[in-house]
């Protein structure tokens, strides 16, 4: 049974939906010795504790992947080498680099996604049961594609994985899909679920947007932590939204969040490697309480708190 997830209470006075912890950021970007940054990382509870997959930038700026635990979920061991994958099958997927993982626990094993390096970027899938040995399948979907996400069950006896369909550079588009697969190999019956809203409607997410944390299963169905983007004149803008999907056929989108949860607005998020940066990678429950991980300007890690009755009670709303 793992330990209680992060939780501090809502601020006196705040009327805020989700709140930043008060010591954020909880991994700073030189936490392991090769690092020139870590972000965009995903945590799932582990034996008595937590677990993680680190997206680590070294300081030549090459992207990877690398394991890491926690006792508490706020202080954080980093294995200071990155993943070292075995080939799962005949053959091994080769990867240019890999960054932006997320972690799905299901059917006895710690699914990986990520963006994989194989002629641009795709979806590149791995699994663990010890978070000591690492296997690397087949890569999911053609190039080029981002935000691979796995629900932690299976939709009508198959695997759902939502991804962001993109180009090969820093993409000016996006919408999210899913798609679907018998046995973690073979990937069709692709389906559209959303896509940027028009700038009059919501403009923090009028460019592009990306599935952000694993599905959490709610009686009223799919919530899902979601990141839109802006294009401003001094770039990109990344903020973090939720979204409801249907618990049988979450291609359809019960409800979206018109204004932000959360938004560059710290520090840690208005300054880094690239300024105006909330990406939420991963999400903690315990309840109705949540506990959100999110890159912050791709640099360092941040954790932003919730309760999720009232996060669908504001969706509503919106």
């Amino acid at each position: 049974m793992a330990k209680q997830i992060p939780w501090q209470e809502r601020p006196a006075g705040s009327k805020e939906i989700m709140w930043r912890y008060d010591k954020n950021p909880v991994i700073n970007r030189y936490d392991i010795p090769s690092s020139n940054s870590i972000f965009n990382s995903a945590v799932v509870p582990f034996k008595d504790g937590f677990a993680g997959v680190f997206r680590c930038d070294n300081r030549r700026v090459q992207m990877n992947i690398f394991a890491g635990f926690s006792d508490d979920g706020l202080n954080w061991r980093i294995n200071p080498e990155p993943i070292d994958f075995k080939p799962f099958g005949d053959h091994f997927v080769h990867s240019d680099y890999k960054y932006d993982p997320r972690v799905t626990y299901l059917d006895g094993k710690y699914w990986i996604t990520w963006c994989n390096g194989y002629h641009g970027p795709t979806i590149g899938v791995g699994f663990t049961e010890d978070f000591q040995t690492f296997y690397q399948c087949e890569n999911a979907l053609l190039p080029f594609n981002r935000n691979g996400v796995l629900f932690p069950a299976k939709i009508g006896g198959k695997y759902a994985l939502l991804s962001r369909p993109s180009d090969n550079g820093h993409t000016p588009f996006g919408d999210i899909f899913l798609s679907f697969s018998p046995d973690m190999k073979f990937w069709g019956e692709h389906r559209h679920v959303m896509s940027p809203m028009p700038f009059e409607q919501s403009a923090w997410q009028c460019t592009k947007v990306g599935a952000g944390s694993v599905p959490i299963l709610t009686e009223e169905g799919w919530l899902m932590f979601y990141h839109g983007v802006i294009t401003t004149c001094n770039g990109y803008r990344y903020s973090m939204g939720a979204v409801l999907l249907d618990k049988d056929e979450p291609w359809k989108v019960l409800r979206r969040s018109k204004d932000y949860l959360l938004a560059p607005a710290a520090i840690y998020e208005l300054t880094g490697d690239v300024p105006d940066v909330v990406f939420p990678c991963a999400a903690l429950t315990e309840g109705d309480k949540v506990c959100v991980y999110y890159g912050a300007a791709d640099t360092c890690v941040g954790i932003a708190f919730g309760k999720i009755s009232e996060i669908l009670d504001w969706l509503k709303k919106q």
